[in-house]
């Protein structure tokens, strides 16, 4: 028994009816202050749309470019950040460009907080710029114009930056992450590393039992349901029934315990929650044909990973011809974008990691263990851990050899060896892997392949039939004050109009909240009915979540026998015998390029000096151990700086490490036995850049195994013995001054 309830007089019962009194008291409070929160919101909320340009940005920023004054006007736009005082930006290293998603929110979750995308890139010393949009779509405008908008954006930042390391690092969130990589396919030399968060690039991927969403499109019999939605609003799109979309994923978070944590922690929650409601209830419009592109070719469709989408100018959009590497974020955690749609695009382009290396690309992921969709590009957890070791590391990414690498994070502590060239909290390593272990992930199975083959082919009948027998009528019904008035009764808008300052009802919970917050008697910890309000809470949110795994259970069972039906596949033009694949075949013009380039690589292996000996040397000891550690890219990156002006700019440092790779690649013994013949007769330098590369080497922990046999190699071939302590490098085994003339 408590003292409290031990000093009232008449036993455990007063006690439990002072406890009674003590809750009520403290929920009649609650109830008030909880309203007044959702009045401050729908404030919050009209004041956000009254704005011109509302974003949720927590930096300062200065317009760059407005894409509605360029020649294909787009409601696009670019701005610099400016960073924040005590944060120093260092122009010799490559901008950071992020470009939040148009899903139906307004811009600035990138930046939404100081541990953000924007704010980790900026205490790394990279200037960052930010594609930010407007709440209307400019007339005309397409997902083709705004991908010209945005390379414009891109050259822009380019020529900002001519000393940079390197071209800018672009970072695309969700729906962005798909549009950048669109763009990177047609013009792969304005960019740098890319950042893909969260980003659906596989649409039709998944795993039976969970992922439901990607199911939708033919539950709903296809995209005829979006070019309704445009027509009845006017030729646009609300985004709010794409923000809705995201809310029926998960029902006990939307109805029930997005609330319940403002209310059962009124007194500290309130600001965190209405600064995420700002930017969560700030809809922006499509124009038609953006979204039923978007629907069409990529969430029905799933044209991209295909390379079946197609410019105006008859131009393919081809993953496979991005040339810088790709970084992709991705949770087991997400239910809106899990791990098979955001890299089964690989599967689909790559027969294996030697046709990933033959494009020359490097691609690199990481999988969270539970963070959901927005904490990939929100969490602060996430934005201190993997953004930042990316963003102190996005050189080490960009001098990868091609191939397929899954990126690990360990804790530094105080056994991690040579922790002085660890940049943050985080070892990051990047482990090389194959196709192998992303099919390991789960993914469709033939039978699937046909299911969502057989949905697209609906989509498209009923499509033209929309579009031929409904369509006419309804936007010759529909006015442009019919869809303003439709657009302002989306449920979505009302729940915050209504509980806004603009309800009579309203004020007068303003006044009894600013007396109460007077008058605050919060519920002590240990109050019975405060635990009994806890276990109906969790008995709420069991009952929501129940539902929606039912639901979600009988929405996959019945897109699986519908569209499964041989019957139906056959009526369709699809055999239902047939096993598809969508990965497709080098096309005989790159064939040609890459047979031309294995022969000029063959025939330069006895060319260079001492650098290319070093760094062929390198790669070679290196890839026995099948991964890169940051400590020594960190290594590589102090020798190099120890040249000033002599060293090698960072992409012809890139371009020579490919080179020496690539010729291991295609001739291991010829390129080691070629190593004497570029190593000068100086023995004192022969052995300096000896002892760099075992520093380098050396600098993730201790030399052994294969590695140590392999490096032993090395010491015979440059001529120096293995044992000897190791001495002090003078030379660089990269310093451009030892080229072999």
């Amino acid at each position: 028994m408590s003292s409290k309830t031990a000093d009232v007089p008449g036993g455990p019962m007063s006690g439990l009816v002072a406890s009674a009194v003590e809750y009520m008291i403290d929920a009649g409070q609650r109830s008030v202050l909880f309203l007044d929160v959702m009045r401050r919101r729908g404030d919050g909320y009209r004041e956000h749309i009254a704005k011109t340009a509302p974003h949720v940005l927590q930096y300062a920023a200065e317009l760059i470019v407005d894409g509605r004054k360029l020649d294909e006007p787009v409601n696009y736009a670019l701005v610099r950040i400016i960073p924040p005082k005590g944060v120093v930006i260092d122009l010799a290293r490559r901008p950071f460009i992020v470009v939040d998603p148009r899903a139906g929110h307004g811009p600035g979750i990138g930046g939404f907080k100081a541990d953000s995308e924007i704010g980790v890139a900026m205490k790394a010393g990279h200037p960052c710029y930010f594609i930010g949009f407007l709440p209307e779509p400019m007339p005309g405008q397409t997902i083709e114009r705004v991908a010209r908008a945005e390379a414009l954006f891109i050259e822009r930042v380019i020529s900002r930056h001519p000393e940079a390391d390197g071209k800018p690092c672009v970072i695309g969130n969700c729906q962005a992450g798909w549009a950048v990589m669109i763009l990177a396919s047609l013009r792969p030399e304005l960019f740098g590393p890319l950042i893909i968060a969260g980003a659906p690039l596989s649409y039709w991927a998944g795993v039976h039992g969970r992922y439901p969403m990607r199911y939708s499109g033919g539950l709903l019999g296809g995209s005829w349901l979006t070019a309704l939605t445009s027509d009845l609003g006017g030729g646009k799109f609300d985004g709010a029934w794409l923000v809705q979309n995201f809310e029926n994923q998960n029902p006990s978070n939307t109805l029930w315990t997005k609330q319940y944590n403002v209310y059962s922690k009124v007194d500290t929650e309130a600001e965190r929650y209405l600064e995420f409601e700002r930017w969560w209830g700030g809809h922006v419009n499509l124009n038609a044909e953006e979204i039923q592109f978007i629907v069409d070719e990529l969430f029905i469709g799933n044209n991209l990973a295909a390379g079946k989408i197609e410019m105006s100018n008859g131009e393919k959009v081809d993953l496979r011809n991005i040339s810088s590497p790709i970084v992709v974020f991705c949770s087991e955690g997400d239910n809106v974008t899990p791990p098979q749609q955001a890299l089964d695009w690989i599967l689909d382009c790559y027969a294996d990691v030697d046709d990933i290396r033959a494009y020359g690309q490097t691609i690199v992921y990481t999988v969270h263990q539970s963070v959901g969709h927005l904490g990939i590009f929100v969490s602060g957890g996430v934005a201190k851990k993997e953004h930042a070791e990316f963003s102190s590391n996005i050189d080490l990414i960009d001098v990868l050899p091609p191939g397929l690498y899954e990126a690990t994070f360990d804790a530094k502590g105080e056994e991690t060896a040579n922790s002085e060239l660890v940049v943050g909290q985080w070892v990051m390593r990047c482990e090389a892997r194959t196709l192998d272990d992303i099919r390991a992930m789960g993914g469709n199975s033939p039978e699937d392949e046909r299911r969502f083959a057989a949905a697209k082919r609906v989509s498209e009948l009923n499509l033209a039939a929309y579009q031929k027998f409904v369509q006419p009528w309804i936007r010759t019904i529909v006015t442009p004050q019919m869809a303003e008035t439709m657009r302002k009764l989306h449920p979505l808008r009302l729940q915050y109009e209504a509980l806004s300052s603009h309800n009579p009802w309203m004020t007068a919970v303003k006044s009894a909240a600013d007396e109460i917050e007077q008058n605050r008697k919060p519920v002590s910890k240990d109050n019975p009915f405060l635990s009994f309000q806890e276990q109906m809470s969790k008995q709420i949110v069991h009952m929501l979540d129940s539902w929606r795994d039912s639901s979600e259970a009988l929405s996959e069972a019945i897109f699986l026998n519908v569209y499964g039906s041989p019957a139906l596949q056959a009526v369709l033009g699809i055999d239902p015998q047939s096993e598809p694949s969508r990965r497709r075949e080098m096309a005989a013009e790159h064939r040609a390029v890459l047979e031309k380039r294995i022969a000029e690589l063959k025939s330069k292996i006895g060319e260079g000096g001492l650098r290319e000996a070093a760094i062929r040397s390198l790669l070679y000891i290196g890839s026995a151990r099948g991964m890169v550690d940051e400590r020594s890219i960190e290594a590589l990156r102090q020798v190099r700086r120890d040249y000033g002006a002599q060293r090698l700019t960072l992409p012809e440092f890139k371009s020579l490490v490919r080179e020496q790779f690539f010729m291991l690649l295609l001739d291991e013994e010829g390129a080691l036995a070629a190593i004497p013949k570029l190593l000068p007769d100086d023995g004192d330098q022969k052995r300096s850049a000896f002892g760099a590369i075992r520093a380098v080497l050396s600098a993730s922990g201790d030399i052994t195994g294969a590695r140590a046999s392999r490096l032993k190699r090395v010491a015979d071939l440059f001529g120096v013995d293995v044992t000897q302590e190791p001495e002090k490098s003078n030379v660089a085994p990269f310093d451009p001054k030892a080229k072999a003339s």
